[in-house]
């Protein structure tokens, strides 16, 4: 154990009083600070308030007797599937919007349309508005537990759009790149077919301007319109139309010097698809599995497409007919014929010697017969002699009459000089 040096002590002791003296100023001003009363700093003392306050009388709240829902038309709705949306739990409002003729536009309604739904709390039906497909306003009221329908007109308002667009793989692409509904697609479409074979001759770079109507009714889109005027390049030529409105019946397409636009026959019975098979004097039969003369062409689109008549005329045959299954045949100016087969089943009503305008539905395409899928075979005859459809000469429709000519002409003109100004505005733009 190590012994301690007297001398060090000594030094210890004498430098713990050092330390001990020093603090001591230091602890006074702390206890200074800490005794000052709170009235010598002229702070003043906080004091306390109380007052009674009389509060308002509330009501006592308000019974809701009604609620209105808004809902729009889905696709595959039926009645009961939409009004379960629309809270109704109502068997006499079921009832008169199932069966009553009043109530059909209410059955027909097309998808997006929205109704409005005015109900009791319990579920009753006490009033229902909605705008028609032809845009007409319906109101469906509860009036002594019976229910009465009335329409009023609709107020439309009609605005001209313009889109150009160019191909770069089909019109269809095209036009949704440009913005263009598909009802004014598809108006294109028939529009130029008479000349423009649009399964074969569109190229890269082709472009198109069209001016057409949409239709508005208190600021809400109901329809696309009619084109009012198009243009459309092919290959470096150029097609024009222009309708012209001859009464509050009647109007068509016209090229600005008055030929008709639209031919005898449609192109092509089907607004867009593809073709399969061609016209050709050799094909190996995929079902027979033998070589055979192929006397039409084979557009591929899927069962229930909409196969339209490809020119005014009188059916002279609905039925099955060997490989081709469901057929339609109908007769032409007395010297075409054209066939449609393997439809998976006919539109309603369809019978021989029945009088078809160009466009009117005739039936679906499906896959009846000798069909190694769904596709439309189609058939062009002249005086019963077999063309291929998508290559032979349409004979035109009838020009512009002569009376009509100067009105027209002022017509034509001016969709002329738009389209004029549109196509340079574009090409500005490109360069």
């Amino acid at each position: 154990m190590l012994t301690q040096n007297p001398l060090s002590q000594e030094r210890k002791k004498k430098l713990r009083w050092f330390v001990a003296l020093s603090t001591i100023p230091l602890l006074g001003v702390v206890t200074a600070f800490g005794l000052v009363p709170q009235s010598d700093l002229g702070l003043s003392t906080a004091k306390v308030a109380i007052e009674e306050i009389t509060l308002p009388k509330i009501d006592a709240p308000v019974a809701v007797s009604s609620f209105w829902r808004s809902e729009r038309v889905q696709r595959g709705d039926t009645v009961a599937e939409l009004l379960s949306r629309l809270n109704i739990s109502d068997d006499a409002a079921s009832n008169y919007l199932r069966n009553s003729t009043e109530t059909e536009s209410f059955r027909k309604l097309s998808v997006g349309r929205e109704i409005q739904a005015e109900t009791t709390a319990t579920g009753d039906l006490i009033a229902l508005r909605y705008l028609s497909n032809d845009g007409a306003q319906i109101l469906i009221k509860k009036q002594d537990d019976a229910f009465q329908t009335n329409s009023l007109p609709a107020q439309l308002e009609k605005r001209l759009f313009v889109r150009t667009g160019e191909i770069k793989t089909n019109l269809y692409a095209a036009s949704d790149a440009a913005g263009m509904p598909d009802a004014a697609a598809n108006q294109l479409h028939e529009l130029f077919s008479g000349d423009i074979d649009f399964h074969h001759d569109l190229r890269v770079g082709d472009k198109f301007t069209v001016i057409y109507e949409m239709t508005y009714h208190n600021g809400i889109l109901l329809n696309t319109g009619r084109i009012q005027s198009a243009e459309f390049i092919n290959q470096g030529r150029i097609y024009r139309a222009v309708y012209f409105q001859i009464d509050a019946q009647h109007g068509d397409y016209y090229t600005p010097e008055g030929k008709s636009v639209r031919k005898a026959f449609l192109r092509s019975p089907i607004e867009y698809s593809r073709v399969s098979s061609g016209f050709t004097n050799s094909r190996f039969h995929p079902l027979l599995n033998k070589w055979k003369a192929h006397n039409g062409v084979d557009f591929a689109a899927p069962t229930g497409t909409k196969i339209k008549a490809t020119a005014d005329g009188v059916v002279t045959f609905v039925g099955k007919e060997n490989g081709y299954g469901n057929m339609v045949k109908i007769k032409h100016q007395g010297r075409y014929t054209t066939v449609y087969g393997h439809l998976s089943r006919f539109s309603q009503g369809l019978h021989r010697g029945q009088r078809v305008a160009q466009g009117d539905l005739i039936g679906f395409v499906g896959m009846t017969g000798l069909a190694s899928g769904p596709h439309l075979h189609y058939e062009f005859k002249i005086n019963g002699r077999h063309h291929n459809p998508m290559r032979v000469a349409l004979p035109d429709a009838q020009p512009i009459n002569s009376s009509y000519l100067a009105a027209f002409q002022l017509v034509a003109d001016d969709f002329v000089a738009r389209l004029d100004l549109l196509r340079n505005t574009n090409l500005a733009k490109l360069d």
